[in-house]
């Protein structure tokens, strides 16, 4: 299959970012590339492209995209690492980042990966596929205890006692080793009546791929790393697809502003509050009308955007 990717929030991102032509960027999840051939088109040839991505099979064809472009830098790794990335490169500030989180149209639409529940396969949500842990792993070898913390936290599944409990059941029958037979397991833990709210097995499936790929734990450190190689008035995008990665951007992004805390009526600040810059959005924007309707994904999209002092 080709690796096709509808970018998410393209414009907004682009603007977001507000690129100088002999600047350097990263793309810290350079998937089909969507964004980053918009990024290139704006950039002269002094300037230059880091595309990171976990994914060999969208770094290959992220290449095959941009083959025009010279000026581009491809690197299999984790955006989590952007420090020592940079640091490997030679690299100490840049002049923006954009972070297009979670899992990208291709990995959802390649059958063989194991992330949807729409089509049978064997249980991998690996978007590395050199790492070790699986979803298979995941679903028979985590105690029920385990598993029931990760729907409540990753899933916010509130039938998440019932699907654990089920799982165990099964798998004390045999190993629960596809897409199919999980999406079985589930829809019988949740009662029909509670089924009309989308699919059954969504909020399951986010959260056990969440966990198979470290989504959330990092994030926090992550987005501050990400601000503290920015250069001064550098910027960082980034787009969340559900509320636990958004939570995180956001506090991070607090964070970084800096709000005093210190009584009004004191005459100069005591906290010690930093700022490292600015949020330039106080709300996060979501993708038009128009674009929700051409491209489903885009109906979760929330984009923030912080801007180094």
């Amino acid at each position: 299959m080709e690796f096709i990717h509808k970018p998410v929030l393209l414009n907004e991102c682009i603007k977001g970012l507000n690129i100088k032509e002999n600047g350097i960027y990263v793309d810290g999840t350079l998937g089909g590339a969507g964004h980053s051939i918009e990024i290139l088109k704006r950039l002269s040839p002094k300037g230059m492209l880091i595309g990171i991505d976990r994914d060999e099979e969208a770094l290959l064809a992220a290449k095959k995209r941009l083959s025009d472009y010279k000026n581009v830098k491809y690197i299999h790794g984790n955006h989590d690492n952007i420090k020592e990335i940079l640091l490997e490169l030679g690299i100490e500030k840049v002049d923006g980042i954009l972070l297009d989180l979670g899992v990208s149209s291709y990995q959802l639409d390649e059958e063989k990966r194991g992330f949807s529940y729409m089509s049978d396969a064997l249980l991998d949500m690996r978007m590395n596929q050199k790492q070790k842990l699986t979803a298979g792993d995941v679903v028979n070898t985590y105690s029920i205890q385990e598993l029931e913390r990760i729907l409540l936290t990753y899933g916010e599944e509130r039938f998440a006692k019932q699907i654990a409990t089920n799982i165990d059941k099964q798998r004390k029958i045999h190993k629960i080793e596809t897409t199919n037979e999980l999406v079985d397991i589930i829809k019988k833990s949740i009662p029909l009546s509670k089924q009309n709210n989308g699919h059954p097995a969504k909020r399951t499936f986010q959260a056990i791929r969440i966990e198979v790929n470290n989504e959330i734990e990092p994030l926090f450190k992550t987005i501050k790393d990400s601000i503290e190689v920015l250069k001064p008035t550098g910027r960082l995008c980034v787009i969340t697809f559900h509320s636990l990665e958004d939570r995180s951007v956001k506090k991070a992004f607090t964070e970084e502003e800096g709000i005093c805390t210190c009584p009004k009526d004191l005459p100069y600040c005591v906290c010690g509050c930093k700022s490292e810059g600015r949020v330039v959005n106080k709300k996060p924007i979501v993708a038009t009308e128009e674009e929700q309707k051409e491209n489903s994904r885009s109906k979760s999209a929330k984009l923030r955007i912080f801007e180094r002092s």
